[in-house]
């Protein structure tokens, strides 16, 4: 199975994989993401790619107000 589904997020500052990785062990770890190989510290926003839409809906319900 692909990632067919992606989720672009609010996120600013440095290290935004290694915060993102963390929040996702943490809050969402039975869904499978994969992240950009790097993403520019100006910028405001980060794409992940999921597996199903299932996946993206929970996860957006997860990251409601949560503040990376």
């Amino acid at each position: 199975m692909t990632f067919r589904y992606s989720y672009t997020f609010p996120i600013s500052g440095p290290n935004k994989l290694p915060r993102f990785r963390k929040w996702a062990a943490e809050h969402a770890p039975e869904i499978e993401v994969s992240l950009p190989p790097q993403v520019p510290v100006k910028s405001e926003a980060m794409t992940i790619r999921l597996k199903s839409a299932e996946d993206r809906q929970t996860l957006l319900s997860r990251m409601n107000g949560v503040k990376l």
